[in-house]
């Protein structure tokens, strides 16, 4: 019986060697044509190859992350969402993955769902775009006095110069303008909602002190003193 065994496990193990060789040497041709793929842009066949090595590669596969952003770029924000929140599972602070799922639910209209995904970010990072976009949010879901905190947090962050926010001035036409512009802007309008006109005047004056022609700042401005003229 003994002699009967031992080759039968000696062929298991064998037959387990050639199955981990052969999976690795998969893992390796989709890793190929994974390059290739981004090499030449194709943003189907980097997807489809990125579902492969997952598959391969078992449950926590870090090409999850990879699948993400490929989402991201060409603005799949469903599945985006969907492979970023399975990320967050085992890893609950990535932080690449929180702003991903966070504009992914911003992008599918799902606001509130955005709102906490944005609160949990800022907690982590302290970044003043996170706080912007939390605000910005919780501004158009009309949560004015969270919205009022969370402009007063971010004002006082230092900024990394990295960031601009795009406005729409029209249909046809936009404006880059700075984050911090753009943060001084978004106080004003959410100090008008709250009936703070001296505050939204102030921070009107000093978004457009910022960035002189940023068009809806000046506008603004010129609005309110409009409207306090009137009085």
């Amino acid at each position: 019986m003994k002699n009967i065994l031992v080759p039968i496990v000696s062929l298991l193990v064998l037959n387990i060697g050639f199955a981990q060789n052969n999976k690795s040497e998969a893992i390796a041709i989709e890793k190929q044509i994974l390059k290739y793929a981004k090499l030449n842009s194709d943003a189907s066949v980097t997807t489809n190859s990125l579902y492969r090595i997952i598959a391969l590669e078992g449950e926590n596969s870090t090409y999850k992350d990879s699948l993400a952003y490929v989402y991201y770029s060409t603005r799949k924000y469903a599945p985006c969402f969907m492979v970023a929140s399975d990320v967050l599972k085992r890893d609950p602070k990535n932080i690449n993955m929180l702003e991903i799922q966070a504009v992914s639910l911003e992008a599918l209209g799902a606001i509130n769902k955005g709102v906490e995904s944005y609160e949990k970010l800022f907690t982590i990072t302290n970044d003043n775009f996170h706080g912007y976009s939390l605000a910005k949010l919780q501004y158009s879901i009309k949560k004015y006095d969270e919205a009022y905190a969370t402009i007063l947090k971010t004002e006082k962050l230092n900024d990394s110069g990295n960031y601009r926010v795009t406005y729409a001035i029209n249909k046809t036409h936009s404006q880059q303008i700075e984050l911090i512009a753009a943060i001084q802007y978004l106080k004003g309008l959410i100090s008008i909602e709250l009936k703070k006109d001296d505050i939204a005047k102030i921070s009107f004056e000093k978004a457009t002190k910022i960035q002189p022609e940023f068009v809806l700042a000046k506008e603004s401005l010129e609005a309110l003193n409009e409207k306090n003229n009137q009085k």
